[in-house]
């Protein structure tokens, strides 16, 4: 049984490290790091628009017309219309990089994003996948990659977001495990490629 602070210390960290939250910080950080100035600033916050506010965005759209009663989404059948939206949203983004000519580095962390989304997409089809653990486990992975292996640290913030994921009871241990191995997987095969 889970007491009330552990409750309302799930509820800070999935909030606080929320797929909008972690993906503005992390792009902004792969943008940087990509472009190695701060010329890469706007493509990351580019990135971050594309695949964390403008989707982030839908859901409360979607929240405050009545479609879901909040951000979390737990009912995996009422998903689909979110997942289209981020895949529309990034292709959208990654087209303005590679017609700006943005650093490799950024394009190549969106395409991660997008190829990811897809992913999650066919597995909830069929099988509920914690989409925050696979955000929270894809930026450490991008960040280190373009930036320095450091960042492989932030993988005991994945750890906690999958934790909150399962106490707060919106996914199981197996969905939170899929979803941080899916956002590792997607990063890595694009970054080694």
């Amino acid at each position: 049984m889970t007491t009330t602070s552990t409750t309302t210390a799930a509820r800070a960290v999935t909030d606080v490290l929320q797929p909008r939250n972690v993906l503005v910080v992390g792009m902004s950080g792969i943008g940087l790091a990509a472009a190695g100035d701060w010329t890469g600033l706007p493509w990351g916050l580019l990135g971050a628009l594309c695949a964390g506010l403008v989707p982030a965005g839908y859901i409360e759209w979607q929240r405050k017309r009545g479609t879901w009663g909040d951000r979390h989404v737990v009912d995996r059948t009422k998903r689909g219309p979110i997942f289209l939206v981020i895949l529309a949203s990034v292709g959208l983004g990654a087209l303005v990089m590679v017609l700006g000519h943005a650093p490799s580095g950024i394009l190549v962390a969106m395409l991660a994003l997008w190829a990811m989304t897809v992913v999650l997409l066919a597995v909830n089809t069929v099988w509920k996948i914690s989409v925050d653990s696979a955000v929270a486990s894809a930026v450490p992975a991008l960040l280190a990659v373009v930036h320095s292996p450091w960042w492989l640290l932030a993988y005991l913030l994945t750890i906690a977001v999958c934790w909150s994921r399962v106490t707060l009871t919106y996914h199981t241990v197996a969905q939170t495990v899929a979803g941080a191995s899916c956002g590792a997987v997607t990063a890595a095969a694009f970054l080694l490629a």
